[in-house]
Formats: C-alpha cells, sequence, structure tokens
C-alpha cells in the first residue's frame, strides 16, 4: 500500500499474530467505508476528471471561467481520488479485522493551513513530522531555524510527489501559506483580537481562505509543466471569456450537483451527525439503509472506473 494510510509498525504487526474472526458488525462497518469510497472515486472523482483533464492538458484554449471551474473540479477530485483510495482500503481491512488509521478528515474544512495538515494524508503528514521536522529540531529551536525546518519538511513534501518544479513549488507555496499565517496569528495577539478569532464569521471566513490558497497552491500540482501553471494564473486574473460546459452542460451541471452532495455529507460529518468512518451515526436506521441503496445505485448508474488512482503515480 504505497499510497497509504501509511502504517506504523507498532500499529500494523502486531496485528498478523492476532486471530481474525468474522464479525459481522465490524464488516458491516467497514463495507459502509468501502462502498462511500468507492462512491467518491468513481462517481465523483472520475466524473470530474473529465472536465479538469480536458482543460488542465490544453490550457491554452480556455479562458478564466473555465479554468477557475477546473481548478475547483481538480480540488475536489484529487480529495475524493485519494480519500477514496483510503477509505477503500481501511474498510476492506476492516473487514478482514485489521486496523488501519485515518488518512482524511474533513480537510477542506480547515481554519488554517496548519490544520489542513493535520486533517490531510494523516499518515504522511505525521510521518514527515516524525522522521523530518522534529529530528531536524522541530520547533524547540531558534526562529530562523524553524524556518528552516519548516520549509525543509514542505519542499521534501512536494518532492515527494515527483521529480518536478510544479511540486517543488506547490510545497513551498504552502510552506509560504505557513509563515504568513504564523505571522498574522501572532500580530492578531499582539494587538488583543483574541476574541475576534473565537467567533463563528472569523472561522468561516477562514475556511473559505484556507480553501482558495489550497485551491490556488493545486494548480501547479495539476498542471503539466511550470509555464502551463504560470499560464492559467495569469489567464484567470484576466477575468475573461465565457464558461467552457465541456461539451455537455448536463454533465457540468451533475459534477456541480456531486460537489453540493459530498460538501453536504461533511458538514453533517463535521456537525457529528454521521461518523466520519460511518461507525455509528445520529440519524435513524432507516435513511442511513436508504443512504447507502442510494450510494449503491448511483455507483451503479454514474460510476465511470476509467480512471487509475492519482496518487499511485507518487
Amino acid at each position: 500500500m504505497v499510497a497509504g494510510p501509511i502504517e506504523r509498525s507498532t500499529n500494523l504487526l502486531q496485528q498478523f499474530y492476532e486471530e481474525h474472526e468474522f464479525d459481522i458488525k465490524r464488516f458491516v462497518e467497514g463495507a459502509k467505508l468501502f462502498i462511500w469510497g468507492l462512491f467518491k472515486k468513481i462517481v465523483i472523482a472520475d466524473r470530474l476528471s473529465v472536465y479538469s483533464d480536458s482543460v488542465f492538458n490544453n490550457p491554452e484554449a480556455h479562458s478564466s471561467p473555465t479554468l477557475i471551474v477546473a481548478t475547483v473540479f481538480f480540488t475536489f477530485q484529487i480529495y475524493c481520488d485519494f480519500s477514496g483510495y483510503s477509505d477503500m482500503a481501511i474498510g476492506s481491512a476492516r473487514m478482514l479485522g485489521f486496523r488501519l488509521m485515518q488518512n482524511f478528515n474533513l480537510p477542506y474544512l480547515s481554519i488554517s493551513i496548519g490544520e489542513f495538515w493535520k486533517r490531510w494524508h494523516i499518515s504522511l503528514s505525521t510521518w514527515f513530522s516524525d522522521y523530518v521536522y522534529i529530528p531536524l529540531g522541530g520547533n524547540r529551536v531558534s526562529i530562523s531555524r524553524w524556518v528552516f525546518n519548516i520549509l525543509v519538511v514542505f519542499l521534501l513534501s512536494g518532492l515527494w510527489h515527483g521529480a518536478n518544479w510544479t511540486f517543488v513549488i506547490w510545497g513551498a507555496l504552502h510552506a509560504f501559506y505557513y509563515f504568513i499565517e504564523f505571522i498574522g496569528k501572532k500580530t492578531l495577539v499582539l494587538i488583543g483580537a483574541e476574541d475576534v478569532m473565537k467567533k463563528g464569521y472569523y472561522k468561516f471566513f477562514k475556511i473559505i481562505i484556507v480553501f482558495i490558497l489550497v485551491c490556488f497552491a493545486w494548480i501547479f500540482f495539476r498542471a503539466n509543466s511550470v509555464s502551463d501553471a504560470f499560464l492559467i494564473i495569469t489567464k484567470i486574473v484576466s477575468f475573461s471569456g465565457q464558461l467552457w460546459t465541456g461539451g455537455s452542460s448536463v454533465t457540468t451541471l451533475l459534477s456541480v450537483l456531486l460537489i453540493l452532495f459530498l460538501i453536504g455529507v461533511q458538514i453533517l460529518q463535521f456537525n457529528n451527525k454521521v461518523s466520519i468512518y460511518f461507525s455509528k451515526t445520529q440519524l435513524p436506521s432507516y435513511v442511513e439503509w436508504l443512504s447507502y441503496a442510494f450510494l449503491l445505485i448511483t455507483i451503479a448508474l454514474f460510476g465511470m472506473s476509467s480512471n487509475a488512482f492519482i496518487y499511485f503515480q507518487f
């Protein structure tokens, strides 16, 4: 399992020596998570890829609105692709009696870049923390050395995805975000604005800002080259042209509806109405089972299953 969850030996190896008997409750919980992961992958991610791949593979031919939509689509595509894979891996393991660590925890609802990296690819983030950041001294060093440590971690996380400048810039951008966020937070504390930081409207504003910053960084991650990335950014800021519907306005509308559905489910998860791993829910039992029937029917009708997992290339 090269894409994650990247398990620690202390958690995984001992499980190979345990006797795993069939447990219907555990099997159902694993199957629920597997179905949700499969839905995110072949219904949402693969459908979004039709639009985003067409645009990113030929950015010269597309306008500002189209490139913005493609960037947002890719933002949700890579999340649904990778978290879908992780859910299927964790779910299938659970059906067999193995416990794997959580790898995603609603990252696009983060109120800071630091929180985003605690919620995105958790197993890799903690690996970099334990094997790179802490050995370099972590935050128990001078400010200049701490800046160096953070920069090294983010640049290495970029290089981990491939020996391409697009990935290096992606990592550097997140390091820059992290530093600006750190300075901003310290400034708010100095001027006595801690109470504002606790307000609901401030947190909502931060979620939107963090999402926009993450979207912007994904441009470099997805672009075929650095020149393509800068071309896309230049075209986006021009705010000109018309939206390309990808040959079918119905397909584009369906993609938007799928994103809205995903956001709705994640808001329920964020508010603890539905477990992040679907092991328990506050919804009535019949609603829960109707939901899974809906997912299975949707997978059968709209599942595309045309693309390999994005993270299999890294």
